[in-house]
């Protein structure tokens, strides 16, 4: 037996203003995006900003139905839409903010497992990582260089 240690390293902003005036642009446009959002169950609201490397920003928001389960994260609304009308950009960077009508976020939200793996598709498939930021409603923000740095083991068409 022989064990393994995997360490994840991140770098943590005091908050938008820390960032510099590119990503603040991008943040801004994913608070944008989160004011969009349709969660009447979850009261729990999510945007996206995605920078592609053809200078295009994509926008997603969380979209939610009465059938609760089906509805669609935030970060696969945005990088699907972004897949099916720029097949061939890359995606750069992400910005993630979400809030709560419930109670105030200012702990970063990173994104779900089930969107981790759709972005660890994109990684993959682009040959390139997707450097990522996210925050709450307000306060601290996080940057991630990869997904690979937040699911280090990643399930992918190489065990298929």
């Amino acid at each position: 037996m022989k064990e393994v240690k995997i360490e994840s390293v991140f770098q943590v902003y005091e908050g938008i203003l820390e960032l510099p005036e590119d990503l603040q642009e991008l943040m801004q446009k994913a608070i944008e995006a989160r004011q969009k959002a349709y969660a009447p169950y979850s009261k729990f609201y999510v945007g996206v900003a995605l920078l592609l490397d053809n200078n295009e920003v994509v926008l997603g928001s969380n979209q939610e139905n009465a059938s609760y389960p089906s509805g669609l994260c935030a970060e696969r609304t945005a990088i699907y839409y972004a897949g099916a009308q720029y097949p061939k950009a890359k995606i750069l960077k992400m910005a993630i903010t979400a809030a709560s009508q419930l109670r105030t976020t200012l702990e970063p939200i990173p994104p779900c497992g089930a969107c981790r793996q759709s972005i660890s598709e994109y990684e993959i498939r682009q040959k390139s990582p997707i450097e990522m930021y996210f925050m709450g409603e307000r306060g601290k923000v996080v940057r991630s260089y990869s997904l690979s740095n937040l699911l280090p083991l990643i399930f992918d068409k190489s065990q298929l």
